[in-house]
């Protein structure tokens, strides 16, 4: 087969060049010329293209999607329902965190009469089949390929026809159309290219493993993620016996969903309580803890907030938060200061959010301030009482939303005082959950005073 013609793009500014150098000719950006293939539509339609019709939007089919359950709940529930027929799903995480064995773990729980193929292009077949059996797997209706070249994994897939197919991982993956190694950008956005359009043809889902940057971002191009229909990303520290799953792309669900798995002697297990893994079990109430009631996708969760005020031992205190973003804690900082006189300027002020998870929606406003002027007083709020709410610039508490949700979430899990913005006061009252609505964070501290 004749080799296709390469040329080197800017990933900057898209100008072309011929071969390779340092910079970019035109713009002369370091470092940006990646190898692409060129000319090769062309060749395939003898040079002469055939025109395209447009169709009215009004007109097109929308079928229901039929979706297959993976046999693990919390996939299925980041995936938005389980799998649809040419879904192309990217999943990265660090190494060893357990991408390899959630997939292996789900092609094994598929009908026996639903065929799979799993394709390791790091591992031998050995290796594989060796995890399988520690963990306890009946993968009768699992077919393995190890193998890296990318025309005949496609000759595979269309050989075998699986229902579900996994690669893992893309990085390890090269087509002989390209000289570049394995891993480059070239390689690496051909090869997802070539694999998308193949399970989109066949109506196949394919699972696809990315390695991920010390950054935590999936290596490759970016092109990588436009080219798939999900991205998911796997977290938690590799040390702890927890991870999470999150979706932050999804074309055929919800994004922001969060899957929440334990790592066991058997592979990842499912857990069905989450909100018991983000709060702490204190034998007595502590000073700067605050549980928060917040929203992961469609899921209520109930969180702990942990606040560590103490005396500053240098001319520039610290300001530290792991889980929530730094820079509004210092705004609620100054909030604090401006409406409720709580002074924190000669202060190191330390923020956590229990268990790794990452808070990222402003409604873990009010649960930090209390947080922290719970640990500045030295006064514990009761181990029943929840707190949500964001909080503005001029003090005001402001709704946050789906406050309905949260709430029932939390008198599910024995709750008996919520801490909440007044717009997100029920009209009815839920069983066994007292509301406390207030306006303004100095409402919102006299209330914490006298709790």
């Amino acid at each position: 087969m004749a080799r296709a013609k390469s040329a080197y793009v800017c990933s900057d500014c898209g100008a072309t060049a011929l071969q390779w150098f340092g910079s970019c000719p035109s713009c002369g950006a370091a470092g940006t010329l990646s190898e692409t293939v060129t000319e090769r539509s062309a060749a395939r339609h003898g040079g002469r293209r055939s025109a395209s019709s447009a169709v009215r939007l009004a007109d097109v089919a929308t079928p229901e999607l039929q979706r297959l359950s993976s046999g693990i709940g919390e996939l299925d529930r980041v995936l938005g329902g389980g799998l649809v027929a040419g879904q192309v799903v990217l999943i990265g995480g660090d190494p060893g965190i357990g991408k390899s064995t959630l997939l292996l773990q789900a092609l094994a729980n598929l009908p026996h009469d639903r065929q799979a193929l799993y394709v390791s292009g790091e591992e031998s077949a050995e290796q594989v089949a060796i995890r399988a059996r520690r963990l306890g797997l009946d993968a009768h209706a699992v077919h393995l390929l190890a193998e890296i070249q990318l025309q005949r994994i496609l000759d595979a897939l269309e050989a075998h026809r699986p229902l579900v197919a996994v690669v893992d991982s893309i990085q390890t993956l090269w087509t002989e159309e390209l000289q570049s190694a394995p891993g480059s950008v070239a390689q690496v956005r051909e090869c997802a290219a070539q694999l998308a359009r193949h399970a989109k043809r066949c109506g196949m889902a394919l699972f696809i493993i990315g390695h991920v940057t010390k950054e935590g971002a999936i290596a490759g191009p970016r092109v990588l993620e436009h080219i798939v229909d999900t991205v998911l990303y796997f977290e938690g520290d590799p040390h702890s016996a927890f991870r999470l799953i999150r979706a932050v792309k999804n074309r055929f669900g919800a994004v922001n969903e969060l899957g929440v798995f334990a790592m066991t002697d058997k592979g990842l297990r499912a857990v069905s309580n989450p909100s018991a893994l983000f709060l702490s079990q204190h034998a007595a109430n502590v000073a700067g803890a605050c549980v928060l009631a917040t929203l992961e996708g469609t899921r209520p969760l109930l969180v702990e907030v942990q606040a560590l005020v103490d005396a500053a031992q240098a001319p520039s205190p610290r300001r530290l938060s792991v889980g929530l973003e730094q820079n509004r804690l210092a705004m609620l900082l100054a909030v604090l200061h401006r409406h409720a006189g709580i002074q924190t300027v000669d202060q190191d002020v330390f923020v956590n959010a229990v268990g790794g998870v990452r808070i990222g929606e402003p409604a873990a406003d009010l649960a930090v301030s209390l947080a922290v002027v719970s640990s500045l007083t030295d006064r514990p709020i009761p181990g029943k009482v929840v707190v949500f709410g964001e909080i503005g610039l001029a003090g005001e508490v402001r709704p946050a939303p789906r406050g309905q949700d949260r709430l029932k979430e939390a008198a599910k899990l024995g709750f008996e005082t919520a801490l909440v913005p007044k717009a997100n006061q029920p009209k009815a009252k839920i069983a066994g959950l007292e509301i406390i609505a207030v306006e303004r964070i100095e409402q919102a501290v006299a209330v914490l005073r006298n709790l």
